[in-house]
């Protein structure tokens, strides 16, 4: 390695050292309202029904869709 590189690095890493870093401030209080079961059975039946349920047709329908009609 070049003296210049060698150099060039070392004035890089100090850079790096030198920069403050950003934390953020997040603070939470308790929940205004608690949640009641069926709440949570919707919101839970909700993600089910939009994420999974889409996810699991194109696994289990995957050779039919690797087939070129």
């Amino acid at each position: 390695m070049s003296l210049l590189t060698a150099q060039l690095l070392r004035g890089l890493t100090g850079l790096t050292r030198r920069l403050p870093v950003q934390r953020a401030q997040i603070h939470s209080k308790p929940p205004r309202e608690e949640l009641g079961t069926m709440d949570v059975a919707v919101g839970l039946t909700s993600c089910f029904l939009c994420f999974l349920l889409p996810s699991g047709w194109v696994l289990s329908h995957l050779e039919s869709y690797k087939k070129r009609e």
